[in-house]
């Protein structure tokens, strides 16, 4: 892991910076520091910071990366050269001193063999996952940040056939997902230039002849653009998306779709997601480590129902998992 770029400006925290263990540093305006490791969040005591020089050292950071850091431009979202995230905020947004986050890019290329030796899935559920999409089966991953299922998607993205077209649109660049013949692009949303968001790019993406296209997160108005994809000729894509459930992810994304298309009717969005989305995964984080919550399917559209037509294929149901 490379941090040259910004070392020099954060010194204090160069131990944690350099600590392959650590997934992510969180620095807090009450001037605590606090790190994760294997999933378990923990304050670092001896981290002694002075405000004034995190602040400068955060705007030259932002200056090297083409970026702004002032009163005027609070708040900052960075990636690092070497693929690591940088989230700053200072005052007046926070007050007394600034607030810093960095998910540290990790170079391991993890399999499924590892999330099975961490107890995320079984090897039965993960061979039943492969073939799925295999088979062209359209999955949507839930869970909350830092729950992994951006970790999750990557892997289950190796079960793509090899002679299939993959485009994969993210907001900052983390699946690296490799494939033979794959575009990944990234939105543009926090730059001075054009702005490029998700949407703009899924329907390009839709040019671009993908046999699936992978969305690393729905959160906006992209959703009703995917869900057309989904219907007319695009099964098998992946996605990821923020809820509490793997039920509550289906409302979320109906929810998502209709946000900017009043006209449609939330039972003939229910309709057109129960048609187009197979399955839903959804992860969480439990006592340090990330499990594979519950997998629902979802059989075709029961408008009578007033619900998702939805069946349980996996659950942990032990509260202590």
């Amino acid at each position: 892991m490379s941090f040259e770029l910004i070392l020099p400006f954060l010194r204090p925290i160069e131990p944690l910076l350099l600590d392959d263990s650590i997934s992510e540093i969180m620095g807090n305006p009450d001037a605590s520091w606090w790190y994760e490791r294997d999933g378990i969040i923990r304050r670092e005591e001896s981290i002694s910071f002075d405000a004034g020089r995190l602040r400068t050292g955060l705007e030259v950071i932002a200056n090297q990366l083409g970026k702004k850091l002032d009163e005027d431009n609070p708040v900052l979202h960075a990636q690092l050269p070497d693929g690591s995230r940088l989230a700053a905020v200072i005052p007046p947004v926070v007050r007394p001193a600034p607030a810093l986050t960095i998910r540290k890019f990790t170079s391991r290329r993890y399999t499924v063999d590892d999330l099975i030796a961490h107890g995320t899935l079984t090897r039965p559920l993960a061979d039943f996952l492969a073939e799925q999409i295999r088979s062209s089966k359209t999955l949507l991953i839930s869970g909350g940040t830092g729950t992994g299922k951006t970790t999750l998607l990557r892997i289950l993205a190796n079960s793509i056939p090899d002679h299939e077209r993959i485009v994969v649109i993210e907001d900052t660049s983390e699946l690296h997902i490799q494939k033979p013949n794959i575009l990944a692009v990234e939105c543009q949303t926090d730059t001075f230039k054009a702005s490029i968001s998700f949407d703009d790019l899924l329907k390009s993406a839709l040019r671009w002849r993908p046999d699936r296209i992978i969305l690393g997160e729905v959160r906006g108005i992209e959703a009703r653009t995917l869900l057309d994809s989904f219907n007319t000729g695009h099964a098998g894509s992946l996605a990821t998306i923020h809820a509490n459930s793997a039920e509550k992810a289906l409302y979320r994304f109906a929810n998502l779709v209709m946000r900017n298309h009043a006209q449609t009717t939330f039972s003939d969005t229910e309709a057109e997601i129960g048609e187009a989305v197979d399955f839903v995964l959804h992860v969480e984080r439990r006592q340090g480590r990330r499990i594979l919550r519950e997998v629902l399917a979802l059989r075709g559209d029961d408008r009578d129902a007033k619900r998702f037509p939805i069946e349980p294929v996996f659950e942990v149901k032990d509260a202590t998992a």
